[in-house]
């Protein structure tokens, strides 16, 4: 599944013309790009949109001869949902006969060195598992010893989100100094791209209409196998600022 529905606020006044997943980097918009690196005959691709939603429909008829894939679209053109709600209203699209198949999870915006063929396959046995890496950022994943998430921390507040009352009860700490179970906590960064098996779908039957999978995440990891995989090498851009979108052929080259 490839987000594309996000509004791309940070990038106006390009997105009040184009959506963000139409945004061209060198010759190809990001949607494209994002296409070509996960087509393969037998997939199942679907794509969420909402904002200037006709354009990526219309991308998506003109292209769709040169895709192996079945490529689907998941309408929140009357309401976006966030990436969880997002997630939820897509599941019927996702092929029937292959339930037990998890699904790769991609942000439209993300571009990166990541072999997804390669971290699809190590990682289908989790309820979850998330991308991350140890660049710097104020928003971190909490990990213990195992890479079970355990928590998230915005270090610029101090907030602390888990399930478990023993973290969220060092909120203000730094991130070095929080512990679960008397054990030291591990922080990464997320990168966009994660694995969701769909056993985890029914879940999220009680939730609102508009959530964050990141939320959902952190709500069942004390229950449900919820683990990082760490990428030391990863080089990440996420175009989603005008700074970076000038940046992002370079970083294609250089990857």
């Amino acid at each position: 599944m490839i987000f594309a529905a996000g509004l791309g606020t940070r990038l106006k006044p390009l997105t009040d013309i184009i959506p963000k997943a139409l945004v061209p980097v060198g010759d190809k918009p990001l949607l494209q790009r994002i296409l070509e690196r996960v087509d393969s005959e037998g997939n199942t691709v679907v794509i969420n949109i909402h904002h200037h939603s006709g354009q990526i429909r219309n991308f998506i008829e003109t292209t769709r001869g040169r895709w192996a894939s079945d490529i689907l679209l998941s309408d929140e053109t009357e309401t976006l949902l966030d990436t969880g709600g997002g997630i939820r209203k897509a599941a019927p699209l996702f092929h029937p006969a292959k339930k037990e198949e998890p699904i790769l999870i991609h942000n439209v915006d993300i571009l990166s060195n990541v072999d997804l063929e390669d971290f699809y396959r190590q990682n289908t046995r989790n309820g979850a598992t998330l991308l991350v890496s140890p660049r710097k950022t104020s928003r971190y994943l909490l990990f213990d010893s195992d890479m079970r998430l355990a928590g998230w921390i915005n270090t610029a507040t101090g907030e602390i989100k888990s399930p478990y009352p023993e973290l969220k009860a060092q909120q203000g700490k730094t991130p070095e100094s929080l512990t679960l179970h008397s054990a030291p906590l591990r922080k990464f960064a997320f990168s966009g791209i994660h694995i969701l098996s769909q056993t985890l779908l029914p879940l999220m039957t009680p939730w609102p209409e508009r959530f964050s999978i990141m939320d959902f995440y952190l709500d069942i990891c004390a229950r449900h196998d919820v683990r990082g995989l760490v990428k030391e090498d990863l080089r990440l851009l996420d175009v989603g600022k005008p700074d970076t979108l000038r940046d992002a052929t370079e970083f294609l080259n250089q990857i």
